[in-house]
């Protein structure tokens, strides 16, 4: 413990994973994080919102089973800091006269010394709070050996009235517990934009402390931060890892509190940031579900190829296993491309032709097709194929289904519904085509920093120059059907990320047909997006939980 002439605290900031649902084991790892914030003479230990349910736990909250052993494991954590050692403050559900709240409790001396409530309840994006918690009243400092301590819960900082409020209650430390998923550039905003407003405001230091780790769509990326009182920066914890950071703060003869200075770890910059939300939403969907590894149908093409290797970066080599099937269209280049790919991310690869599959169907639907040409029919029955033989390969082995389409394609149907949609997770859910050329460049010069997988390239570079194809016809090039992914993309992150009307998209310099015809494929796709697997969370709206269109929509703005 902490002993000085002059007010001091030791608080060590638990940047740590969870798993939603498993009351117990989340319970056991914040005892074991504890053991080590003991032998480093820490005075408190501070964990992420949630921490003992999960976070986000959804519907799973409403169950009174969940809240009611959630207390019981919160009781046991209570008891364990009758020994002297750390107070801990712990993000629970709390349910009071009916209604439910997201709480952190203070845990110290054998006892449940204080509960303070998150009153800001976010409800947009990925977000429904609202349907889950009541919002508890604008909260009050926490008195701690001597100091008054805030406690804003996650969204409570990103607006100035609970932090002013804890301001003007004597508040001299801000300690925020945070489920804050990864978007692209949040970190900085994080920073830059909410707590340094925070501490401009308040003039407090404010210690912003994030989860790690996949949550189905989600992945939180950590990067937890302490900023002082003057706005400087004095610790900065590393993305997508845990860690055990010990904090010293010292009270002057004013009362003014501010933290010691310590290290200022790097964070991982664009596009290593995409990628490693990628490998984080993956590993942990697949390990928390139990799958022995992935199984992905390799095409030689850019899109399953960036699939494999961050399968291979997240699970390792052995649990990752690829599968070439070629038709009558498939060309000597995607083979030889697909099995230099294999080789370099050194994961199994076998050849099931599906020609033999397309004849038994041509024959089978020769009658009731007679005098109807070939269409996109033919092609889809192709994909479809395709998808029952992956599925096949998992329900006997037991490796999940990796579908491989990115957010371009699944933006204007440029999928198979049962075909290549099929599966049960996407890392490329939200990456559009731009982007995923963008991270295979830069996989194949440098490795993430917490990939398992190889040094070095792991796609051939005519992967990624050559014409992306779906190969179901003769001479199929994707822009047979589609605009040029540089014009695609920037119309689609118009209409989705920025809701923009078909006018407004064209007033930034693109054709207004091309616009029109693009709006009314993005919206007529929504029935195969709601059947589509989950995915990995990357940018401002996903389709999933940022994104709720009804699938029966007249609207258009052309």
């Amino acid at each position: 413990m902490t002993h000085s002439s002059s007010p001091a605290l030791t608080i060590a900031l638990a940047q740590a994973t969870q798993s939603v649902g498993d009351l117990r084991g989340n319970a056991d790892a914040m005892l074991e994080w504890r053991a080590r914030a003991v032998a480093q003479g820490a005075d408190l230990i501070l964990f992420p919102e949630l921490q003992l349910i999960g976070y986000p736990p959804e519907d799973l909250v409403l169950k009174p089973a969940m809240v009611e052993r959630a207390g019981e494991e919160l009781l046991r954590l209570m008891q364990a800091t009758g020994d002297g050692g750390p107070a801990m403050l712990v993000g629970t559900v709390i349910a009071n006269q009916g209604a439910l709240f997201n709480c952190v409790a203070l845990l110290d001396g054998g006892e449940i010394k204080a509960v303070r409530q998150k009153r800001e309840l976010p409800n947009y994006g990925t977000f429904d709070e609202k349907r889950l918690f009541a919002p508890g009243p604008l909260p009050e400092p926490i008195e701690f050996r001597g100091v008054k301590i805030g406690v804003p819960i996650c969204e409570d900082v990103w607006f100035p009235f609970v932090c002013g409020h804890l301001k003007q209650r004597g508040a001299q430390i801000l300690l925020s517990p945070n489920g804050s998923p990864y978007e692209i550039d949040k970190d900085e905003r994080r920073v830059a934009q909410v707590c340094a407003a925070r501490v401009a405001e308040t003039g407090l230091p404010i210690a912003y402390l994030n989860r790690v780790g996949g949550q189905d769509e989600l992945a939180f990326d950590g990067a937890s931060f302490v900023l002082n009182g003057d706005g400087s920066l004095a610790h900065q914890m590393a993305d997508w890892r845990e860690e055990l950071r010990i904090t010293r703060w010292e009270g002057g003869a004013d009362g003014v509190w501010a933290c010691v200075p310590g290290e200022i770890a790097p964070l991982a910059p664009y596009p290593e940031d995409v990628y490693s939300a990628m490998i984080v939403g993956l590993r942990d969907y697949v390990n928390r579900n139990r799958f022995p590894g992935v199984v992905l149908g390799l095409s030689g093409g850019i899109d399953s190829a960036l699939s494999a290797a961050v399968a291979v970066d997240a699970l390792g080599a052995d649990r990752v296993w690829c599968v070439m099937m070629p038709s009558r269209f498939t060309s000597q280049d995607s083979l030889d491309d697909a099995a230099e790919c294999a080789e370099m991310l050194g994961v199994r690869l076998d050849s099931i032709s599906i020609a033999s599959a397309m004849e038994s169907f041509d024959g089978m639907l020769a009658e009731v097709f007679a005098g109807k040409g070939r269409d996109l029919t033919e092609e889809n029955i192709q994909s479809r194929i395709r998808g029952v033989t992956l599925m096949a390969l998992s329900n006997k082995f037991g490796h999940m289904l990796l579908t491989t389409g990115n957010k371009s394609e699944m933006s204007v149907g440029y999928a198979t519904i049962y075909g290549d949609m099929a599966g049960g997770y996407s890392v490329l859910k939200d990456a559009y085509k731009t982007t995923v050329f963008d991270l295979s460049r830069w996989r194949n010069e440098a490795k993430p920093a917490i990939g398992l997988g190889p040094s070095g390239a792991v796609m051939p570079e005519r992967v990624i120059t050559k014409p992306p194809t779906a190969e179901l016809r003769e001479n199929q090039k994707d822009e047979d059907s589609l605009p040029p992914y540089d014009i695609l993309d920037p119309i689609l992150h118009g209409l989705v990320e920025s809701e923009l009307s078909v006018d407004q998209v064209v007033a930034r310099g693109f054709d207004r047909e091309t616009v029109a015809r693009i709006e009314r494929l993005l919206y007529i796709a929504e029935y195969k997006r709601r059947q589509a697997p989950p995915g990995v969370k990357l940018g401002s709206r996903n389709f999933g939980r940022d994104r709720r269109y009804p699938i029966t929509n007249a609207f258009r703005t052309s």
